[in-house]
Protein backbone atom coordinates (compact mmCIF):
# COMPACT_ATOMS: atom_id res chain seq x y z
CA UNK A 1 0.00 0.00 0.00
CA UNK A 2 1.31 3.46 -0.94
CA UNK A 3 2.66 5.67 1.82
CA UNK A 4 0.99 8.64 0.09
CA UNK A 5 -2.67 9.68 -0.15
CA UNK A 6 -2.30 10.12 -3.91
CA UNK A 7 -0.03 8.89 -6.67
CA UNK A 8 -0.39 12.31 -8.33
CA UNK A 9 -1.76 15.59 -7.06
CA UNK A 10 -2.33 18.43 -9.52
CA UNK A 11 -2.54 22.05 -8.42
CA UNK A 12 -4.47 23.95 -11.09
CA UNK A 13 -7.49 22.96 -13.17
CA UNK A 14 -6.55 24.50 -16.50
CA UNK A 15 -5.72 22.77 -19.76
CA UNK A 16 -2.36 21.30 -18.69
CA UNK A 17 -3.49 20.33 -15.21
CA UNK A 18 -6.73 18.70 -16.28
CA UNK A 19 -5.08 16.77 -19.12
CA UNK A 20 -2.31 15.36 -16.93
CA UNK A 21 -4.71 14.51 -14.10
CA UNK A 22 -7.33 12.90 -16.32
CA UNK A 23 -4.91 10.74 -18.30
CA UNK A 24 -3.04 9.65 -15.17
CA UNK A 25 -6.34 8.60 -13.62
CA UNK A 26 -7.30 6.57 -16.71
CA UNK A 27 -3.98 4.74 -16.31
CA UNK A 28 -5.05 3.61 -12.85
CA UNK A 29 -3.26 6.22 -10.77
CA UNK A 30 -4.95 7.72 -7.74
CA UNK A 31 -5.25 11.39 -8.66
CA UNK A 32 -6.35 14.49 -6.79
CA UNK A 33 -6.73 17.87 -8.47
CA UNK A 34 -7.47 21.25 -6.92
CA UNK A 35 -8.68 24.46 -8.57
CA UNK A 36 -9.51 27.64 -6.64
CA UNK A 37 -11.55 29.37 -9.36
CA UNK A 38 -13.22 27.37 -12.16
CA UNK A 39 -12.17 24.22 -14.00
CA UNK A 40 -11.01 24.97 -17.52
CA UNK A 41 -8.45 27.56 -16.57
CA UNK A 42 -7.63 30.78 -18.38
CA UNK A 43 -8.26 29.39 -21.86
CA UNK A 44 -11.80 28.16 -21.29
CA UNK A 45 -13.05 30.60 -18.65
CA UNK A 46 -11.47 33.97 -19.49
CA UNK A 47 -9.11 33.49 -22.40
CA UNK A 48 -9.03 31.81 -25.80
CA UNK A 49 -12.56 30.42 -25.90
CA UNK A 50 -14.64 33.43 -24.78
CA UNK A 51 -12.32 35.68 -26.77
CA UNK A 52 -12.96 33.72 -29.97
CA UNK A 53 -16.72 33.92 -29.36
CA UNK A 54 -16.41 37.70 -29.12
CA UNK A 55 -14.25 37.71 -32.26
CA UNK A 56 -17.08 36.02 -34.16
CA UNK A 57 -19.53 38.60 -32.84
CA UNK A 58 -17.29 41.49 -33.87
CA UNK A 59 -17.16 40.35 -37.50
CA UNK A 60 -20.87 40.88 -38.17
CA UNK A 61 -20.63 44.66 -38.47
CA UNK A 62 -18.26 44.35 -41.45
CA UNK A 63 -20.09 41.28 -42.78
CA UNK A 64 -23.37 43.20 -42.93
CA UNK A 65 -21.63 45.98 -44.84
CA UNK A 66 -19.95 43.53 -47.22
CA UNK A 67 -23.25 41.78 -47.95
CA UNK A 68 -24.56 44.79 -49.88
CA UNK A 69 -22.13 44.19 -52.72
CA UNK A 70 -23.50 40.66 -53.11
CA UNK A 71 -27.10 41.81 -53.42
CA UNK A 72 -28.21 41.43 -49.80
CA UNK A 73 -30.19 44.11 -48.00
CA UNK A 74 -29.80 43.25 -44.33
CA UNK A 75 -31.82 46.26 -43.14
CA UNK A 76 -31.29 47.93 -39.79
CA UNK A 77 -29.13 46.10 -37.29
CA UNK A 78 -28.26 46.64 -33.65
CA UNK A 79 -25.97 45.02 -31.13
CA UNK A 80 -26.80 44.01 -27.55
CA UNK A 81 -23.82 43.37 -25.27
CA UNK A 82 -25.81 41.63 -22.55
CA UNK A 83 -27.20 39.08 -25.01
CA UNK A 84 -23.69 38.28 -26.25
CA UNK A 85 -22.28 37.91 -22.73
CA UNK A 86 -25.23 35.76 -21.66
CA UNK A 87 -24.71 33.42 -24.62
CA UNK A 88 -20.98 33.33 -23.91
CA UNK A 89 -21.63 32.44 -20.27
CA UNK A 90 -23.85 29.51 -21.24
CA UNK A 91 -21.15 28.07 -23.48
CA UNK A 92 -18.43 28.53 -20.85
CA UNK A 93 -20.63 26.79 -18.24
CA UNK A 94 -21.11 23.89 -20.65
CA UNK A 95 -17.39 23.53 -21.29
CA UNK A 96 -16.52 23.75 -17.61
CA UNK A 97 -18.98 20.93 -16.99
CA UNK A 98 -17.27 18.81 -19.63
CA UNK A 99 -13.87 19.33 -18.00
CA UNK A 100 -15.21 18.21 -14.63
CA UNK A 101 -17.11 15.31 -16.20
CA UNK A 102 -13.92 14.07 -17.87
CA UNK A 103 -12.07 14.11 -14.56
CA UNK A 104 -14.91 12.38 -12.73
CA UNK A 105 -15.29 9.70 -15.38
CA UNK A 106 -11.55 8.99 -15.22
CA UNK A 107 -11.74 8.57 -11.44
CA UNK A 108 -9.85 11.68 -10.35
CA UNK A 109 -10.89 13.33 -7.08
CA UNK A 110 -11.86 16.97 -7.61
CA UNK A 111 -11.29 19.70 -5.04
CA UNK A 112 -12.66 23.25 -5.34
CA UNK A 113 -10.12 25.02 -3.20
CA UNK A 114 -6.87 26.88 -3.27
CA UNK A 115 -3.98 24.46 -2.80
CA UNK A 116 -0.43 25.32 -1.70
CA UNK A 117 2.71 23.33 -1.11
CA UNK A 118 3.73 22.36 2.42
CA UNK A 119 6.70 20.23 1.38
CA UNK A 120 8.09 18.05 -1.45
CA UNK A 121 5.17 15.63 -1.10
CA UNK A 122 2.62 17.66 0.86
CA UNK A 123 -0.23 19.89 -0.34
CA UNK A 124 -2.47 21.99 1.89
CA UNK A 125 -6.11 22.28 0.79
CA UNK A 126 -6.72 25.79 2.07
CA UNK A 127 -10.53 25.79 2.21
CA UNK A 128 -10.53 22.49 4.09
CA UNK A 129 -7.49 23.38 6.22
CA UNK A 130 -5.93 19.95 5.85
CA UNK A 131 -2.82 18.52 4.27
CA UNK A 132 -2.70 15.61 1.82
CA UNK A 133 0.36 13.80 0.51
CA UNK A 134 1.31 12.71 -3.00
CA UNK A 135 4.14 10.76 -4.57
CA UNK A 136 4.23 13.25 -7.45
CA UNK A 137 2.93 16.82 -7.63
CA UNK A 138 2.21 18.90 -10.72
CA UNK A 139 1.95 22.69 -10.52
CA UNK A 140 -0.19 24.04 -13.37
CA UNK A 141 -1.65 27.25 -11.99
CA UNK A 142 -1.05 29.36 -15.11
CA UNK A 143 -0.64 33.11 -15.30
CA UNK A 144 -2.49 36.29 -14.44
CA UNK A 145 -2.63 39.73 -16.09
CA UNK A 146 0.11 42.19 -15.21
CA UNK A 147 -1.83 44.99 -13.54
CA UNK A 148 0.88 47.68 -13.81
CA UNK A 149 0.41 48.80 -10.20
CA UNK A 150 3.25 51.29 -10.54
CA UNK A 151 0.93 53.51 -12.60
CA UNK A 152 -1.18 56.04 -10.72
CA UNK A 153 -4.83 55.10 -11.04
CA UNK A 154 -4.25 51.46 -12.00
CA UNK A 155 -7.17 50.49 -9.75
CA UNK A 156 -9.58 52.20 -12.16
CA UNK A 157 -8.48 49.91 -15.00
CA UNK A 158 -9.66 46.46 -16.07
CA UNK A 159 -7.74 43.54 -17.55
CA UNK A 160 -8.63 40.68 -19.88
CA UNK A 161 -9.95 38.85 -16.81
CA UNK A 162 -12.74 41.40 -16.31
CA UNK A 163 -13.53 42.50 -19.85
CA UNK A 164 -15.62 39.39 -20.54
CA UNK A 165 -18.02 40.18 -17.71
CA UNK A 166 -18.61 43.93 -17.97
CA UNK A 167 -22.20 44.88 -17.20
CA UNK A 168 -22.15 47.71 -19.72
CA UNK A 169 -20.51 47.81 -23.13
CA UNK A 170 -17.72 50.42 -23.16
CA UNK A 171 -18.56 52.96 -25.84
CA UNK A 172 -15.14 54.58 -25.51
CA UNK A 173 -12.13 52.51 -24.41
CA UNK A 174 -8.37 52.97 -24.14
CA UNK A 175 -6.23 49.85 -24.38
CA UNK A 176 -2.75 49.86 -22.87
CA UNK A 177 -0.35 47.49 -24.62
CA UNK A 178 0.67 46.29 -28.06
CA UNK A 179 0.84 42.50 -27.82
CA UNK A 180 -1.61 40.00 -29.21
CA UNK A 181 -4.12 40.40 -26.36
CA UNK A 182 -4.15 44.18 -26.81
CA UNK A 183 -4.59 44.15 -30.58
CA UNK A 184 -7.20 41.38 -30.47
CA UNK A 185 -9.37 43.27 -28.01
CA UNK A 186 -8.89 46.49 -29.94
CA UNK A 187 -10.33 44.80 -33.03
CA UNK A 188 -13.09 43.04 -31.08
CA UNK A 189 -14.35 46.16 -29.32
CA UNK A 190 -14.05 48.36 -32.39
CA UNK A 191 -15.96 45.78 -34.43
CA UNK A 192 -18.73 45.82 -31.81
CA UNK A 193 -18.97 49.60 -32.06
CA UNK A 194 -16.64 51.05 -29.40
CA UNK A 195 -14.46 54.07 -30.06
CA UNK A 196 -11.10 52.40 -29.48
CA UNK A 197 -7.66 53.83 -28.79
CA UNK A 198 -4.60 51.62 -28.39
CA UNK A 199 -1.50 53.07 -26.69
CA UNK A 200 1.79 51.17 -26.89
CA UNK A 201 5.21 52.19 -25.63
CA UNK A 202 7.14 50.46 -28.44
CA UNK A 203 7.85 51.66 -31.96
CA UNK A 204 5.31 49.27 -33.51
CA UNK A 205 2.63 46.85 -32.32
CA UNK A 206 3.12 43.06 -32.05
CA UNK A 207 6.77 42.98 -31.01
CA UNK A 208 8.37 39.69 -32.02
CA UNK A 209 6.24 39.18 -35.12
CA UNK A 210 7.40 39.72 -38.69
CA UNK A 211 7.75 43.42 -39.54
CA UNK A 212 5.41 43.16 -42.54
CA UNK A 213 2.71 41.67 -40.32
CA UNK A 214 3.19 44.38 -37.71
CA UNK A 215 3.03 47.36 -40.06
CA UNK A 216 0.22 46.06 -42.27
CA UNK A 217 -1.96 45.17 -39.27
CA UNK A 218 -1.37 48.68 -37.92
CA UNK A 219 -2.58 50.13 -41.22
CA UNK A 220 -5.67 47.92 -41.28
CA UNK A 221 -6.57 48.76 -37.69
CA UNK A 222 -6.40 52.47 -38.48
CA UNK A 223 -8.49 51.92 -41.61
CA UNK A 224 -11.15 50.32 -39.40
CA UNK A 225 -11.29 53.41 -37.22
CA UNK A 226 -8.97 52.35 -34.36
CA UNK A 227 -6.58 55.01 -33.09
CA UNK A 228 -3.14 53.46 -32.67
CA UNK A 229 -0.57 55.48 -30.71
CA UNK A 230 2.97 54.08 -30.53
CA UNK A 231 5.99 55.38 -28.65
CA UNK A 232 3.96 56.67 -25.71
CA UNK A 233 2.82 55.35 -22.34
CA UNK A 234 -0.02 55.83 -19.91
CA UNK A 235 1.16 58.05 -17.08
CA UNK A 236 -2.01 58.01 -14.98
CA UNK A 237 -5.74 57.33 -14.96
CA UNK A 238 -8.12 59.58 -13.03
CA UNK A 239 -11.77 58.91 -12.26
CA UNK A 240 -13.97 62.00 -12.45
CA UNK A 241 -17.42 62.70 -11.07
CA UNK A 242 -19.54 61.20 -13.83
CA UNK A 243 -17.54 57.94 -13.81
CA UNK A 244 -15.63 58.97 -16.91
CA UNK A 245 -11.90 58.27 -16.83
CA UNK A 246 -9.25 60.80 -17.75
CA UNK A 247 -6.28 59.01 -19.30
CA UNK A 248 -3.02 60.97 -19.26
CA UNK A 249 -0.30 60.01 -21.74
CA UNK A 250 3.44 60.57 -21.46
CA UNK A 251 3.37 63.38 -24.07
CA UNK A 252 0.75 65.36 -22.16
CA UNK A 253 -2.20 64.15 -24.24
CA UNK A 254 -5.40 63.50 -22.30
CA UNK A 255 -8.10 61.08 -23.46
CA UNK A 256 -11.50 60.52 -21.89
CA UNK A 257 -12.85 56.97 -21.80
CA UNK A 258 -15.45 54.73 -20.18
CA UNK A 259 -12.90 52.00 -19.56
CA UNK A 260 -9.14 51.46 -19.65
CA UNK A 261 -8.03 47.93 -20.46
CA UNK A 262 -4.54 46.95 -19.34
CA UNK A 263 -3.12 44.36 -21.73
CA UNK A 264 0.54 44.51 -20.78
CA UNK A 265 1.48 40.88 -20.50
CA UNK A 266 0.88 38.13 -17.98
CA UNK A 267 2.79 36.92 -14.94
CA UNK A 268 3.12 33.38 -13.51
CA UNK A 269 0.86 32.81 -10.48
CA UNK A 270 3.51 31.70 -8.00
CA UNK A 271 3.06 34.16 -5.14
CA UNK A 272 1.91 32.46 -1.94
CA UNK A 273 2.10 28.99 -3.49
CA UNK A 274 4.45 27.61 -0.83
CA UNK A 275 7.29 26.99 -3.28
CA UNK A 276 9.89 27.97 -0.69
CA UNK A 277 8.57 25.36 1.76
CA UNK A 278 9.07 22.64 -0.82
CA UNK A 279 12.42 24.06 -1.98
CA UNK A 280 11.25 24.77 -5.55
CA UNK A 281 13.43 27.26 -7.41
CA UNK A 282 11.84 30.31 -9.04
CA UNK A 283 13.31 32.55 -11.76
CA UNK A 284 13.61 36.33 -11.51
CA UNK A 285 10.35 36.73 -13.48
CA UNK A 286 8.50 34.61 -10.85
CA UNK A 287 8.22 31.59 -13.15
CA UNK A 288 9.06 28.09 -11.93
CA UNK A 289 12.35 26.72 -13.22
CA UNK A 290 12.06 23.32 -14.92
CA UNK A 291 14.32 20.97 -16.86
CA UNK A 292 13.74 19.54 -20.34
CA UNK A 293 11.11 17.18 -18.93
CA UNK A 294 9.18 19.84 -16.97
CA UNK A 295 10.63 18.66 -13.65
CA UNK A 296 11.61 21.25 -11.05
CA UNK A 297 14.76 21.01 -8.96
CA UNK A 298 12.69 18.92 -6.51
CA UNK A 299 12.43 15.31 -7.74
CA UNK A 300 8.77 14.92 -6.79
CA UNK A 301 7.46 18.15 -8.32
CA UNK A 302 6.79 19.14 -11.94
CA UNK A 303 5.41 22.34 -13.47
CA UNK A 304 3.47 22.77 -16.71
CA UNK A 305 2.12 25.58 -18.85
CA UNK A 306 2.21 29.33 -18.33
CA UNK A 307 3.60 29.11 -14.79
CA UNK A 308 6.93 28.01 -16.34
CA UNK A 309 7.05 30.94 -18.80
CA UNK A 310 8.22 28.82 -21.72
CA UNK A 311 5.57 29.21 -24.43
CA UNK A 312 2.31 30.55 -23.02
CA UNK A 313 -0.18 28.79 -25.28
CA UNK A 314 -2.93 26.30 -24.37
CA UNK A 315 -1.83 23.54 -26.79
CA UNK A 316 1.70 23.82 -25.40
CA UNK A 317 0.48 23.19 -21.85
CA UNK A 318 -1.47 20.15 -23.07
CA UNK A 319 1.59 18.89 -24.97
CA UNK A 320 3.76 19.28 -21.87
CA UNK A 321 1.16 17.34 -19.87
CA UNK A 322 1.22 14.45 -22.35
CA UNK A 323 5.04 14.42 -22.27
CA UNK A 324 4.86 14.11 -18.48
CA UNK A 325 2.44 11.18 -18.80
CA UNK A 326 4.66 9.42 -21.35
CA UNK A 327 7.81 9.95 -19.29
CA UNK A 328 6.52 9.16 -15.82
CA UNK A 329 3.74 6.62 -16.39
CA UNK A 330 4.32 5.00 -19.78
CA UNK A 331 8.09 4.57 -19.61
CA UNK A 332 8.69 6.65 -22.75
CA UNK A 333 11.03 9.53 -21.97
CA UNK A 334 9.63 12.44 -23.96
CA UNK A 335 10.74 16.07 -23.96
CA UNK A 336 8.26 18.80 -24.87
CA UNK A 337 9.05 20.13 -28.34
CA UNK A 338 8.78 23.92 -28.35
CA UNK A 339 10.16 24.46 -31.86
CA UNK A 340 8.07 25.64 -34.82
CA UNK A 341 4.83 26.30 -32.96
CA UNK A 342 2.11 27.79 -35.14
CA UNK A 343 0.35 30.85 -33.73
CA UNK A 344 -2.83 32.70 -34.64
CA UNK A 345 -3.74 36.27 -33.69
CA UNK A 346 -7.49 36.83 -34.03
CA UNK A 347 -7.41 40.42 -35.16
CA UNK A 348 -9.22 41.88 -38.14
CA UNK A 349 -7.63 40.87 -40.44
CA UNK A 350 -6.52 37.61 -38.83
CA UNK A 351 -2.89 36.52 -38.55
CA UNK A 352 -1.39 33.05 -38.81
CA UNK A 353 2.32 32.43 -38.48
CA UNK A 354 4.85 29.66 -37.97
CA UNK A 355 8.62 29.73 -37.74
CA UNK A 356 10.96 32.70 -37.91
CA UNK A 357 10.24 36.29 -38.81
CA UNK A 358 12.36 37.80 -41.56
CA UNK A 359 14.34 39.69 -38.93
CA UNK A 360 15.01 36.55 -36.84
CA UNK A 361 15.90 34.48 -39.89
CA UNK A 362 18.31 37.16 -41.08
CA UNK A 363 20.29 36.71 -37.87
CA UNK A 364 20.51 32.92 -38.28
CA UNK A 365 20.98 32.34 -42.02
CA UNK A 366 23.56 33.99 -44.31
CA UNK A 367 21.17 34.18 -47.27
CA UNK A 368 17.40 34.09 -47.51
CA UNK A 369 14.93 34.10 -50.38
CA UNK A 370 11.74 36.02 -49.53
CA UNK A 371 8.51 35.27 -51.38
CA UNK A 372 5.82 37.86 -50.72
CA UNK A 373 2.30 38.35 -52.08
CA UNK A 374 0.15 41.31 -51.00
CA UNK A 375 -3.18 41.26 -52.81
CA UNK A 376 -6.88 41.98 -52.63
CA UNK A 377 -8.76 38.68 -52.23
CA UNK A 378 -11.66 37.85 -54.53
CA UNK A 379 -14.31 38.29 -51.83
CA UNK A 380 -13.36 41.93 -51.41
CA UNK A 381 -13.86 42.79 -55.07
CA UNK A 382 -17.66 42.70 -54.74
CA UNK A 383 -17.85 43.68 -51.09
CA UNK A 384 -16.04 46.92 -51.85
CA UNK A 385 -13.52 46.38 -49.06
CA UNK A 386 -9.98 47.59 -49.68
CA UNK A 387 -8.54 45.10 -47.19
CA UNK A 388 -5.64 43.08 -48.61
CA UNK A 389 -4.09 39.75 -47.69
CA UNK A 390 -0.41 39.11 -47.07
CA UNK A 391 1.34 35.81 -47.68
CA UNK A 392 5.04 35.49 -47.04
CA UNK A 393 7.52 32.62 -47.24
CA UNK A 394 11.01 32.89 -45.78
CA UNK A 395 13.37 30.36 -47.32
CA UNK A 396 16.93 29.37 -46.46
CA UNK A 397 18.72 29.82 -49.80
CA UNK A 398 21.22 27.03 -49.18
CA UNK A 399 18.79 24.21 -48.36
CA UNK A 400 15.51 25.53 -49.78
CA UNK A 401 13.82 24.80 -46.43
CA UNK A 402 10.99 27.13 -45.46
CA UNK A 403 11.99 28.59 -42.10
CA UNK A 404 9.12 31.05 -41.73
CA UNK A 405 5.57 31.39 -43.04
CA UNK A 406 3.33 34.37 -42.35
CA UNK A 407 -0.26 35.01 -43.42
CA UNK A 408 -2.58 37.94 -42.76
CA UNK A 409 -6.17 37.74 -43.92
CA UNK A 410 -9.35 35.70 -43.64
CA UNK A 411 -8.84 32.18 -42.21
CA UNK A 412 -5.11 32.82 -41.65
CA UNK A 413 -5.17 30.80 -38.44
CA UNK A 414 -6.76 27.81 -40.14
CA UNK A 415 -4.17 27.92 -42.93
CA UNK A 416 -1.31 28.23 -40.45
CA UNK A 417 -2.49 25.16 -38.53
CA UNK A 418 -2.59 23.03 -41.69
CA UNK A 419 0.68 24.34 -43.10
CA UNK A 420 2.40 23.85 -39.74
CA UNK A 421 2.43 20.13 -40.45
CA UNK A 422 4.43 20.64 -43.64
CA UNK A 423 6.79 23.17 -42.07
CA UNK A 424 7.36 20.91 -39.06
CA UNK A 425 8.27 18.10 -41.47
CA UNK A 426 10.91 20.31 -43.10
CA UNK A 427 9.08 21.28 -46.29
CA UNK A 428 11.11 23.06 -48.94
CA UNK A 429 10.11 25.69 -51.45
CA UNK A 430 10.34 22.98 -54.14
CA UNK A 431 7.75 20.95 -52.21
CA UNK A 432 5.39 23.94 -52.30
CA UNK A 433 6.10 24.49 -56.01
CA UNK A 434 5.24 20.86 -56.79
CA UNK A 435 1.90 21.18 -55.01
CA UNK A 436 -1.04 21.84 -57.32
CA UNK A 437 -3.06 24.95 -56.53
CA UNK A 438 -6.70 24.87 -55.47
CA UNK A 439 -8.45 27.52 -57.56
CA UNK A 440 -9.98 29.94 -56.83
CA UNK A 441 -8.67 30.30 -53.28
CA UNK A 442 -6.50 32.82 -51.52
CA UNK A 443 -4.25 30.01 -50.26
CA UNK A 444 -3.19 29.09 -53.80
CA UNK A 445 -0.83 32.07 -53.66
CA UNK A 446 1.34 30.02 -51.30
CA UNK A 447 2.10 27.46 -54.01
CA UNK A 448 2.27 29.81 -57.01
CA UNK A 449 4.96 32.27 -55.92
CA UNK A 450 7.71 31.05 -58.24
CA UNK A 451 9.95 34.12 -58.22
CA UNK A 452 11.54 35.49 -55.06
CA UNK A 453 10.37 39.01 -54.24
CA UNK A 454 13.78 39.88 -52.79
CA UNK A 455 16.72 38.38 -50.90
CA UNK A 456 18.27 38.94 -47.49
CA UNK A 457 22.06 38.57 -47.29
CA UNK A 458 23.78 38.76 -43.89
CA UNK A 459 20.65 40.34 -42.45
CA UNK A 460 20.35 43.05 -45.12
CA UNK A 461 17.69 43.18 -47.81
CA UNK A 462 18.79 43.16 -51.45
CA UNK A 463 16.38 43.37 -54.40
Amino acid sequence: MSQYDYDLFVIGGGSGGVRSGRIAATLGKKVGIAEEFRYGGTCVIRGCVPKKLLVYASHFSSDFEAAKGFGWDVGDSSFDWKTLIGSKDQEIDRLEGLYEKGLNNAGAEIFRTRAVLEGPHEVRLVNEDRVVSAEKIIIAVGGTPNRMKQMSGWEHCITSDEVFDLEQFPKNIVIQGGGYIAVEFACILAGLGAKTTLVYRGEEILRGFDWDIRTLLHEEMVRRGITVICGRTLESVEKIADSTLNVNLSDGTQIQADQVLQATGRLPVTEGLGLEKAGVEVASNYSIKVDDYSKTNVDSIWALGDVTNRVALTPVAIHEAMCFIDTEYRGIRTKPDHALIATAVFTQPEIGTIGLSEEEAGEQYPKLDIYRAHFRPMKNTLSGSSEKMLMKLIVDSETGIIVGLHIMGEAAGEMAQTLAIAIKMGATKDDFDRTMAVHPTAAEELVTMYQASYHVIDGKRTD
